[in-house]
């Protein structure tokens, strides 16, 4: 079943490559099939080579779906550029799928347009069953009809010229075709696979290797086109890593030196990278029974003197608050890390929601001010988790930090981060305790209170989660719990004082300003950046500490006409049956901002489980300033 786009006599073809500045390429298998590694791989090839890379995984909900079906689709999505790259992009331009089904799941989802070419593997036209064979023809000519550019490649055939097993193979086999494709460096693919397989055997990298030159060569011989996209050179050392091991690697970084954490999707990586390096640093990961011993554990490493982290996602995050509570309470230091996914309850623990702020916000019984700080981008995962630790121990409060699931499996290459001793906690003070000084002795300007550790001589006193004095005594009375909830809530005021108004991206004043947090942001760049080129008057910023608040914000709303948040959460749409101004339910930082500016800030969200795309928000631009579609 020969596919008109393939080359039948290669031996006399000679193909030229096209330059792009970038493209988006999918790789879709059932689960289980090594599509993630492949583009994994194939993504840090292309970031060692210099190129902007962003990548995004696709995972089923089920742990082992059935194969051959829309539920059972896994791979990953790998956007390169000649520059850098700050998000996924829209519709894909190519795409290789294991078989005739993985393409319709996301077609679905509006990820591929006409044109797409996408790369089937062929072997399902001649199998040992009629229903595939069926299944496979109406597939192609289905794909063909939707305005898709079919080809069929014989990943099968070729790999078990070299494996006996093409299944365990094939996935090397593609990286090699997208090497060739893209014009990519052989030797950096060879060291990424070395460098993947480097605990397994010598005889097993030799035969990754030769499945890399077979899709390399195959490629080469068989495909009427190919492209090349130039890198630019910066002349920095870069690294290439996902958020959760940037947040690893910046818990180590941090002087952190224990990990105290229960596995939860997608979270659980973050705890794999710190099983194999920490103890090299000093460190501790302790795999508690529950997310309740988990942070349990950290409290109580971190008031022996020991910085800890708790590492987990939103249903881990619920199963917490009531520690949560008692380290706001005791103002022992803790950082936690929430990696969120789609909720509510166990929701969606594969796909992407920033559907956790109000959770950590107000999500305790009582009055329990934290700090929370959210990162936009790989690099900014590491940075933060040194901020938080240095945050967490000066104001004796938990910090949180909310990542997300695009973050946390997104690939894109950075500055290699320069390590500084100040970066380190200090030395626990061992010092004999001054005994005119209470446990709690709050400045009255600052709210800060000097911190006993066990062990120094003179330091005794109660630990509690009930209400206490300065001196740590259990008190009921009214006057004494005022106090010690103003002093808690003045670390925050003193901590907010230190932060800046955040940077508005554009124009300073406008007709309209776009608000975001958390991954969000290149996204929306993307799109201020495409609706301004068509004459837009839009502007946005994105904010990264949501508790405190970055100041500034009322004053930079005033300048434009209309201001709207960006998120991954629902909101209500205006349009919608029963809904009107008066009840609708606002996305979650549209929330949080009406209440502290007092802005009639509107809302643009959605929970498809998916990450935002730059022609989503132009799209919304055209829409809110009446812009032709273009």
């Amino acid at each position: 079943m020969a596919s008109p786009e393939l080359r039948v006599d290669p031996a006399t073809t000679k193909v030229s490559r096209t330059t792009l500045r970038e493209h988006i390429v999918e790789i879709v298998s059932d689960s289980g099939e090594g599509a993630q590694k492949a583009g994994q791989s194939f993504g840090a090839v292309c970031a060692k080579m210099g190129n902007g890379v962003w990548t995004v995984e696709i995972i089923p909900a089920d742990i082992q779906p059935p194969p051959r079906t829309k539920e059972s689709v896994s791979g990953i999505r790998i956007r390169l550029g000649a520059g850098k790259i700050t998000n996924m992009g829209d519709e894909a331009d190519i795409v290789v799928a294991f078989n005739e089904i993985a393409p319709y799941a996301r077609i679905d989802q509006d990820a591929y347009k006409k044109g797409t070419k996408i790369l089937i593997e062929s072997m399902w036209a001649n199998h040992s069953d009629p229903s595939v064979q069926q299944s496979y023809a109406r597939a192609l000519e289905d794909l063909k009809a939707r305005g898709f550019v079919v080809y069929e490649v014989p990943m099968e055939e070729e790999c078990l010229k070299i494996v006996p097993d093409a299944k365990r193979g094939k996935n090397m086999w593609v990286l090699g075709m997208l090497t060739q494709l893209y014009n990519r460096s052989l030797e950096i693919a060879e060291d990424q696979i070395r460098m993947t397989f480097r605990k397994k055997s010598q005889s097993v990298i030799d035969i990754n290797l030769k499945l890399l030159h077979g899709g390399f060569e195959w490629t080469a011989k068989n495909l009427d086109f190919l492209y090349d996209i130039p890198a630019t050179e910066t002349g920095e050392d870069l690294v290439v890593m996902n958020g959760n091991e940037a947040l690893s690697l910046g818990v180590m970084a941090s002087g952190i030196e224990v990990c105290s954490m229960y596995p939860i999707t997608p979270a659980t990586s973050a705890s794999h990278q710190l099983a194999e390096s920490f103890e090299k640093v000093g460190g501790l990961v302790h795999q508690a029974e529950d997310e309740i011993a988990a942070i349990g554990f950290a409290i109580g490493c971190s008031y022996a003197g020991k910085p800890a982290v708790t590492i987990t996602s939103g249903p881990g995050i619920a199963l917490k608050t009531e520690f949560m509570g008692l380290a706001g309470m005791a103002e022992v230091p803790l950082v936690i890390i929430n990696v969120q996914r789609g909720g509510p309850s166990t929701g969606l623990p594969t796909k992407v929601e920033q559907s956790d702020l109000l959770a950590v916000l107000y999500g305790q019984p009582g009055d329990t001010p934290k700090v929370v700080l959210a990162p936009s981008s790989i690099e900014e995962c590491f940075q933060f988790v040194v901020l938080a630790r240095q945050i967490a121990e000066a104001f004796r409060t938990p910090v949180i930090i909310l990542s997300d699931a695009n973050l946390a499996t997104g690939v894109q290459p950075f500055p290699r981060p320069k390590p500084k001793a100040e970066w380190l906690a200090p030395p626990v003070d061992q010092s004999p305790w001054k005994k005119d000084v209470r446990a709690y002795e709050w400045d009255e300007q600052t709210g800060l209170s000097k911190r006993p550790i066990p062990g120094q001589e003179g330091g005794m006193y109660t630990l509690t989660g009930l209400n206490h004095s300065e001196e740590g005594r259990v008190s009921y009375l009214g006057n004494v719990n005022q106090y010690g909830a103003k002093m808690r809530s003045r670390k925050l005021a003193a901590f907010g004082r230190t932060l800046k108004p955040p940077h508005v991206y554009g124009d300073e004043s406008g007709e309209l300003l776009l608000v975001g947090w958390g991954s969000t942001r290149g996204a929306i760049e993307e799109g201020v950046d495409r609706a301004r080129e068509q004459g837009a008057s839009v502007s946005s910023l994105h904010i990264h500490f949501l508790s405190p608040m970055e100041p500034g914000l009322k004053e930079i709303f005033s300048r434009f006409k209309k201001v709207k948040t960006v998120e991954i959460n629902y909101s209500d749409d205006l349009t919608d049956p029963l809904i009107t101004p008066e009840n609708r339910r606002y996305s979650q930082l549209a929330w949080v901002l009406r209440a502290q500016t007092l802005v009639d800030v509107d809302c643009f969200s959605n929970v498809l489980g998916q990450p935002l795309r730059p022609r989503q928000i132009l799209e919304m631009i055209q829409e809110e300033l009446n812009l032709k579609n273009n």
